[in-house]
């Protein structure tokens, strides 16, 4: 485990979901960057939430959880993660994030519905804006949002891994 204040990320293999880029803090797993996630992009997003306390390239416990987590998930056997998360983002970003997360496993909810969930009925773009910023996509299962008609819209991951994580799930309830 890295010392309290740094975040350690590590770089493994994810099947349909390419390369994983993972950090985690003391708390927990706080970044998941699917495979279309530029190295940029992950490693800005790093140096913005390690700053002043520095970054470690190393695995950690939550890094080892969440890989074999993934695995199963993958492999249709796990439906609900239990890596700790240290979830980063604003007051409105984390109500939305708590709301994608209630969405069960092999169900979706329209950007609309999550909105209306939390209170904030005329908010789907914001919705949709926070739903984009999610930093653990599988996590907190953002593929899992569609639009009101049902067709996919936005993913980090690409929408063809977005479809994909989708029948997955459906494949897995049988």
């Amino acid at each position: 485990m890295a010392p309290s204040g740094q975040i350690s990320y590590w770089t493994a293999d994810g099947g349909l979901l390419g390369r994983l880029r993972l950090a985690a803090s003391d708390a927990g797993l706080c970044k998941l960057a699917l495979g279309r996630e530029s190295d940029a992009s992950f490693h800005t997003w790093l140096a913005r939430v390690a700053r002043p306390a520095g970054l470690i390239h190393q695995r950690t416990q939550f890094v080892d959880q969440a890989l074999v987590e993934i695995d199963a998930y993958l492999a249709g056997t796990l439906q609900t993660f239990e890596t700790p998360l240290d979830l980063r983002g604003t007051p409105f970003q984390r109500r939305v994030w708590s709301e994608v997360a209630r969405v069960p496993y092999g169900m979706t909810a329209s950007y609309g519905e999550i909105a209306a969930r939390i209170g904030r009925s005329r908010a789907a773009r914001a919705v949709g804006a926070a739903n984009g910023a999610n930093p653990l996509p599988l996590f907190v299962p953002c593929h899992r949002v569609v639009a009101a008609d049902g067709a996919l819209r936005g993913y980090g991951g690409g929408l063809e891994v977005k479809a994909a994580l989708l029948q997955l799930e459906r494949t897995a309830l049988g």
